[in-house]
């Protein structure tokens, strides 16, 4: 007998949410998954549950046979319910709606059913079709879903947005001889001739993005994780990388867990824990609820492995492990928020580190990862916030980018030091377990976190959240007789409101230079018998040192020492000389970085100054992280702000300084960085006769380790310089033998070939979208079609790469325009090259303002180059 004290409260509900529904307008039909549609279907429909059934042949021309089952709630039938499938109609062979045959009705991208079919309550819909084939990567012997952002819904029919969670019942029938993994557990198998079945249990609740499996001809290996027993899929056949990996794989997973469940007090959420190395994956990797993906050379790594290698192997298992609780435990509820996953994914990976290397190895990591990666967007005119606007999800993939993976989380540093470790824990533990197995949105968890603050988290909010850009520091230090008397610190934004002059584009600075970045961040006063550090509260326009105040006058100052402010900090030019004396790793990297962003914005310091200033300590830092920031500033100061005529002037001393410091350096993986420095920017007939030998003899000075890779870049390396490569590219070829290795580098081989024609013929290709499906091959041609040595001729091929980019961002995948546009003008310097760029800008005043966004930071530095060039030619 039901209670009456809790009769009133339910009829409420009940009425509240019928109202609800009947009170949302018409969500319309239009392309896409639009807002409105996706809060209309939120509150009309519940308890979705796929039951599906794939038989994929062993041919990949060959179309897979599926079987579908979609039931779900219904609370109102007022308006047709709409299944995204974006796909052709002559794809869906039959459907069938509570046991009644309906015509098929595909309306830009929607499979239509009338609202007389539907009835309030529990609905099934049955489909029989073929699977688009759009985000299933097939290749030759194997296949892998990848859904994300918008993706599952060119495959099946489904509610393809990421509040609408549902569980999966999945069949898998597949050549005798493939294995296979997906979310769920495997509950039985069989073999029929040629033919193997696999039935996995039912699936946890997960979104659609989420939803994965991956079948093919690989190897397996299961071990040990935590409480679990995680089975790992992999192609590679490098017994070295074999050897030197595959026990390191399990343990940083097992690592990840521990640490994961023990600061969140969440054990592992769902049934299993699976993962698989795909060959030219996409991405790093993608945290598919129990069957992982991961980009198979970034985890198989060989003895040669450089540190910075092997910290990008275990930032990426930590990541996508942390993704485990946030995203796929607790997801966001539309992809405005997108970066709420991926800033605690990549944070949380950051603290388990902290965890096992301490912190001075944490914070200098810290460091080197963001901070350079965040400026590299937010410098420029396109810069984004961290939380944007989403009117349609066939838009999400223009969401993801630097800004959400490297601003966001020295966002979240600053805030858990505004708050304290221990507050910042207690809120996201709250929200964890509040919104488990569901939808949350960024107010959500800043309304949490709030409670625990004593600071105003919404103001703060407003600057660092839903503004871009970041602050430019200044400061006044007055002395008198030894002693400090004043020290002052402004800070302003770095570009007004208003017109660009370089783009015509319109820049968003705020509020004229209103704007304020709350943080703190620290100052070092540096002292002939030591440093004083000083914690500086940045919160308003301007603030007074007071504490500095009476100190005796420094040698020298450094801003932001410690590496935790976020903005192009001033630099004292007496630290110059004493640069190399800085004693801490930390305190050099910050100022590598500072001296960097400085160049760029005209101040302090010139292009040609920085890069001697770098060679002239790069035999004396020791610390391999620093070496990989130094060694890739000179390489984008040697090519992309030093004119060709600047470069035939230095190139001899910069080769010299490399490779004396490679000899004298004792440990591999700082020689191997000295060497990759060396080959990248060679010139000489000397540098270009020693390089050939080696990749000749396959022998490496003595130290280094090079691997099969290692020497395939080599040879591009090679091929750029020669006026004949054909015989040298058909070498290396006949040297690999792995089956994908040999495929990525017969696609790459034409846009390195000194034959113009190749190269033309490879650009031409790249129209048809099945020449672009291995998007990680693509980018690494286009650096190679795109470089230096090549611009006299293929300057020819960006007014059609921009044109090309609108179908990029539709055909491809979520990073693609990034890398697309990335690869294509990063090494480009000219005054015409700019004026291709501010051309199609012109022309296109009404184009898609986030792919404009994505233009306007992929040219910053050609912008700031060419301007370097006009400037003094004048």
């Amino acid at each position: 007998m039901l209670n009456v004290r809790y009769l009133f409260p339910l009829v409420a509900t009940v009425f509240l949410s019928c109202a609800t529904v009947k009170s949302l307008p018409d969500p319309g039909i239009e392309t896409g998954v639009s807002r409105s549609l996706a809060n209309y279907r939120k509150a009309n429909i519940s308890d979705v549950h796929y039951r599906m059934e794939l038989d994929i042949p062993a041919e990949k021309e060959q179309k897979i046979d599926a079987v579908s089952e979609i039931s779900f709630l219904l609370k109102s039938t007022k308006y047709p319910l709409q299944l995204d499938f974006k796909e052709d109609k002559s794809r869906i062979k039959k459907l069938s709606v509570n046991g009644v045959p309906v015509e098929i009705q595909l309306t830009k991208e929607h499979l239509l059913v009338d609202q007389s079919y539907l009835k309030s309550g529990k609905n099934l819909v049955n489909l029989e079709f073929w699977a688009g084939n759009a985000a299933l990567n097939r290749n030759s012997d194997y296949l892998y879903t990848l859904f994300v952002p918008d993706r599952a819904r060119t495959v099946f029919p489904c509610f393809d947005q990421p509040d609408m969670k549902a569980v999966y019942s999945l069949t898998l029938t597949v050549p005798k001889d493939w294995k296979a993994i997906a979310n769920a557990a495997l509950k039985d198998s069989s073999v029929t001739n040629t033919r193997k079945t696999y039935r996995y249990q039912t699936s946890d609740t997960i979104s659609t993005y989420l939803f994965a499996f991956a079948a093919g001809k690989f190897k397996k290996m299961t071990a040990p994780l935590d409480r679990l027993s995680g089975n790992f899929l992999y192609r590679e056949t490098d017994t070295a990388k074999l050897n030197h990996s595959l026990n390191e794989i399990f343990k940083i997973h097992d690592n990840s867990l521990k640490f994961m469940e023990n600061w969140t007090k969440i054990p592992y959420p769902f049934q299993k824990f699976d993962f698989v190395a795909i060959p030219d994956f996409q991405f790093g990797g993608m945290e598919h609820v129990g069957a992982i993906q991961y980009k198979e050379s970034s985890l198989f790594l060989d003895g040669g492995a450089t540190k910075d290698q092997l910290n990008s192997r275990s930032n990426l298992i930590a990541h996508e492990t942390a993704h485990i609780w946030f995203g796929d435990l607790v997801t966001m509820n539309w992809f405005t928020d997108v970066w709420m996953k991926e800033v605690f994914a990549n944070f949380m990976a950051d603290k388990s580190t902290e965890a096992i290397t301490g912190k001075a190895d944490f914070d200098l990591k810290f460091l080197v990862d963001h901070f350079p990666a965040a400026y590299g967007v937010d410098r420029s005119t396109g810069a984004n916030p961290i939380r944007q606007d989403l009117d349609n999800l066939k838009d999400a993939g223009t969401l993801y980018g630097n800004i959400i993976y490297h601003k966001a989380p020295i966002m979240m540093r600053q805030l858990e030091r505004l708050m304290g470790k221990d507050k910042f824990q207690q809120g996201v533990r709250e929200y964890l377990k509040k919104f488990a197995n569901g939808n949350a949105s960024w107010p959500d968890l800043i309304t949490i976190l709030d409670k625990y603050a004593d600071a105003d988290l919404q103001k703060w909010n407003k600057v660092w959240v839903n503004d871009s850009g970041r602050p430019v520091i200044d400061y006044q230090l007055e002395k008198k007789d030894g002693k400090i008397t004043s020290f002052n610190i402004q800070q302003k934004a770095e570009y007004k409101s208003g017109t660009d002059k370089r783009t015509g584009t319109e820049t968003s600075g705020g509020t004229g230079n209103e704007k304020i970045w709350p943080q703190l961040f620290e100052v070092s006063l540096y002292y002939p018998d030591g440093v004083k550090e000083l914690t500086v509260n940045l919160n308003a326009k301007a603030v007074a040192v007071k504490e500095a105040i009476g100190m005796d006058a420094p040698l020298f100052i450094q801003f932001n020492s410690s590496g935790q402010g976020y903005g192009v900090w001033p630099v004292d030019t007496a630290m110059f000389s004493k640069l190399y004396e800085i004693e801490q790793p930390l305190n050099r990297a910050t100022a590598y970085i500072s001296l960097y962003e400085n160049m760029l914005n005209g101040r302090f310091i010139q292009p040609s100054a920085l890069l001697e200033l770098l060679m002239a300590g790069i035999s004396q830092e020791k610390e391999e992280l620093n070496l990989k920031l130094m060694t890739g500033y000179i390489s984008t100061i040697f090519w992309e702000f030093m004119t060709p005529e600047q470069r035939v002037t230095i190139h001899s001393r910069l080769e010299k300084v490399l490779w004396n410091a490679m000899l004298n350096q004792p440990l591999a993986n700082q020689k191997k960085l000295y060497f990759k420095a060396y080959q990248d920017v060679f010139q000489s007939k000397f540098a270009a006769d020693q390089l050939s030998l080696i990749w000749k003899n396959q022998k490496a000075p003595q130290g280094l380790i090079l691997s099969e890779d290692d020497y395939t870049a080599l040879t591009f390396a090679l091929a750029l310089r020669m006026e004949d490569n054909s015989n040298l590219l058909q070498s290396q070829l006949d040297r690999i033998s792995n089956v994908d290795r040999r495929k990525r580098y017969e696609y790459i081989r034409p846009a390195v070939s000194s034959d113009l024609a190749d190269r033309n013929a490879f650009f031409k290709r790249l129209d048809l979208k099945v020449n672009r499906e291995k998007e990680a091959n693509v980018g690494v041609a286009l650096y190679y079609l795109h470089h230096p040595l090549r611009q006299t001729t293929s300057i020819a091929y960006l007014p059609k790469s921009l044109e090309m980019l609108a179908e990029i961002q539709t055909t491809g995948d979520i990073f693609f325009p990034q890398s697309w546009l990335q690869a294509t003008f990063s090494y480009y310097q000219t005054v015409e090259a700019a004026q291709v760029v501010t051309d199609f800008l012109k022309a296109h005043p009404d184009y898609n303002p986030k792919l404009k966004a994505k233009i306007l930071q992929a040219t910053d530095n050609l912008y700031r180059a060419s301007a370097l060039r006009n400037n003094s030619a004048k």
